[in-house]
This record gives C-alpha cells, structure tokens and sequence, in this order.
C-alpha cells in the first residue's frame, strides 16, 4: 500500500466528506415520491380526462371498458392497498392510472387525449407517464404490480 502524502486525508476521511457532499442531492426514492406525490395531486385532473374519454367516438369501444375500470379502481375504497394508508394507497392508484393512459395513448394517439385534458400536455407525455410508472414501481410490491396490470 502506498503511503498517504502528508496533510492528505485517509480512505474513510475522504468517504465520510464525499457521503456529506451527496447528502444534498435526493437520493433515488425521494425523488420518486416528489414525483409520485405531484402526480397524486392531479388524480381529479386525471378523472375528467377518462370522463371526458367515456364520451369520445375515437376511443374504441374496448378502451372504453379499460377507462371504465380504471375509474371505478380509483373511485373505489377498497383496493389491493386500502386508500387510507397515506401515500401508498394512492400509489396503487396512479399506477392503474398511469398504465391506462399509456396504452389510451398507443391506441387513440397523443391528439385524442389532449383534447380532453386541462392540464399541462407535458404531464401526459409518453416520458413522463414512464417516470411516473418507474416511480410508483420503487413502492409498489411485485404482486400487486402483476395484478394491476391484468
């Protein structure tokens, strides 16, 4: 082992400071609560957009189902995590929701949904709806995954 230059700091030292420096930046999880939580917020913004999809005659008939389900899983107190768990009982949710708008955009197109939607269109992008999904899949169990998306 080389020795250390005089005045220079040891090997924990220096992994002591270079933890210090990166405990201002969020860590993996709590950036994707921030979005998960930013997402959560919006879920009536969410459910006037599936209304508004409900009476759309360019959405097929078996999308309407898919947004009929979707609804009535959001709307609904009992799911695979209870709503009244903080956080995480709307986790659940957003997942549903998310994996909805995603094939609703694959099968219907981008133009179809935004019409319908009064919000931001970056919140409805393809990326975006990605990261909301990569997010809710840090906290959400692999089984309750697998069944939401059946």
């Amino acid at each position: 082992m080389a020795p250390r230059a005089k005045g220079a700091p040891s090997a924990p030292a220096r992994r002591r400071k270079s933890a210090a420096r990166g405990s201002d930046r969020p860590t993996e999880r709590e950036s994707a609560r921030r979005t998960l939580i930013g997402t959560i917020r919006e879920i009536p913004a969410y459910l006037r957009l599936l209304g508004g999809l409900l009476t759309d005659g360019r959405v097929s008939r078996m999308d309407k189902l898919m947004v009929v389900g979707a609804i009535a899983y959001i709307i609904a107190p009992i799911d695979l995590i209870p709503d009244f768990i903080p956080f995480l009982g709307q986790v659940d949710d957003v997942y549903l929701l998310v994996l909805s708008l995603t094939r609703l955009i694959s099968n219907a197109g981008l133009p179809v949904i935004s019409a319908h939607w009064s919000g931001d269109i970056s919140d409805i992008t393809p990326g975006r709806l990605r990261s909301v999904l990569l997010a809710a899949t840090l906290f959400l169990p692999r089984r309750v995954r697998r069944r939401l998306k059946r």
